[in-house]
């Protein structure tokens, strides 16, 4: 152990270390307040300052983050939000956690953290920390980050210290946060390694060792591409019941009872969020640079990348029952986030309906007590009451999201038809009920 590595693991046992968290997002922000919450001081680092203006006035705009934990660690003075990336030069601790999305050909689109660590580099310092979180290919740390830290002559897991640590968020999920998911560490060394298993230790209730930075990374994939395969699978299921007449929602509720060797997913009208539409990709484009084909992985994101447009088929079939086409037609879109009861759009499968309703010709309208504004292609609407829905009956309303919120029942008893994609309907059996 050399002079840099103690001095950071001395810096952080005692709570002294200075932690910087770049993107403040559903991860970053989460993380940074826990990280003042357990007596750091934490700087927050956003290129949009509207994001930094709020957590500088208390304001919490992620569902996750309570408003009164952000206020109390800001009005103690352990946060601050800032664009200056020149101060990051003060940090013991960088995490940089943002966004990875895909390209329009499905490759990665590495550019968010190509840039943040281009900003960790200009202030880069010996003793510094800096782990990557965003969700990326095996070898991105290594391959990517690495050399370019060491640019300027300073060398890793010596001068400083670098380790991938995957975000495990499920936003929403009231269960299971920042403080009790388990954190996966692995480091380029074992000097990277054990500063942030100890500095994430200071924070969550467990942390787990491995390896290397590639087994870190390869096990957020390896967990969100089983979701997607299982949730594929679910999805082709449903179709193929719905071949046979047969109730897909039973099938599943019946098959979850054996308490062994079953694991229940369910299909819905297309994948959602920033983590499980993508990942799968970022695995078969690496695996592809290493002479492999994911033919399984591939034919789950097909089938999933489908549901939407069986979900406009259903609205078809829905509205073929009353003599009506799609074409000049009032559908309403009942939930249009990703998941329940969230406020996040990103890769939400409802995006993909309203488009493909909107080239059949239907005039499209919404209700999201959760998002209050909608900005598709050429399209700017406004959320609706959904008791003002029920009065103005519109042709068909799709249930896309399944909110706790939505009165349910008087939407079944305003006998409008209705395509529910989440079985929030499980109970309420009617002719105007049409499920996938």
């Amino acid at each position: 152990m050399n002079a840099n590595s103690e001095r950071l693991l001395d810096r952080i046992r005692t709570r002294k270390a200075k932690v910087g968290v770049i993107g403040l997002g559903y991860v970053g922000l989460p993380l940074a307040v826990e990280f003042a919450r357990r007596g750091f001081d934490v700087s927050g680092f956003d290129v949009d300052e509207t994001k930094t203006s709020q957590i500088n006035a208390g304001n919490s705009y992620i569902p996750d983050v309570p408003q009164a934990d952000l206020n109390d660690v800001v009005k103690a003075g352990r946060l601050r939000g800032t664009s200056r990336m020149a101060d990051l030069a003060g940090m013991d601790v960088i995490d940089i956690c943002v966004p990875t999305p895909l390209r329009k050909t499905k490759d990665p689109d590495l550019s968010y953290i190509v840039k943040a660590v281009e900003a960790v580099v200009e202030a880069l310092k010996p003793g510094q920390l800096v782990i990557l979180e965003s969700t990326t290919y095996p070898g991105t740390t290594d391959e990517v980050v690495q050399p370019m830290l060491e640019s300027r002559g300073l060398k890793g897991d010596v001068d400083f210290f670098l380790a991938f640590s995957p975000e495990r968020v499920d936003p929403g999920n009231q269960t299971y946060t920042t403080r009790n998911i388990p954190k996966i560490v692995g480091g380029m060394g074992a000097a990277s390694t054990e500063a942030a298993a100890l500095l994430y230790s200071a924070i969550v209730e467990k942390v787990i060792k491995v390896s290397s930075t590639r087994v870190a990374e390869m096990v957020k994939l390896l967990e969100n591409t089983f979701r997607a395969v299982n949730i594929g699978m679910a999805n082709e299921l449903a179709l193929m019941c719905h071949k046979m007449d047969i109730d897909v929602w039973e099938v599943i509720d019946a098959a979850k009872t054996k308490p062994f060797g079953f694991m229940p997913f369910y299909p819905g009208p297309g994948l959602g969020g920033h983590c499980i539409p993508i990942d799968p990709y970022y695995l078969s484009w690496k695996a592809r640079q290493n002479g492999f084909e994911c033919r399984f992985i591939e034919l789950a994101g097909h089938v999933n990348s489908a549901m939407p447009e069986y979900v406009v088929e259903r609205v078809a079939d829905a509205l073929n029952t009353v003599r009506k086409s799609i074409n000049g037609s009032r559908v309403h879109l009942l939930g249009v986030a990703y998941k329940r009861d969230v406020n996040d759009m990103r890769e939400s499968p409802a995006l993909d309906v309203i488009e493909s309703l909107d080239k059949r010709g239907a005039k499209i309208s919404y209700t999201d007590p959760y998002v209050p504004l909608l900005r598709h292609g050429a399209h700017t609407l406004s959320s609706i009451d959904l008791e003002a829905v029920i009065v103005e009956r519109p042709d068909c309303v799709v249930i896309c999201t399944d909110h706790a919120v939505f009165n349910y029942d008087g939407l079944v008893a305003s006998g409008v038809l209705i395509v529910d994609t989440r079985n929030a309907l499980k109970d309420r059996r009617s002719a105007t009920i049409f499920r996938l």
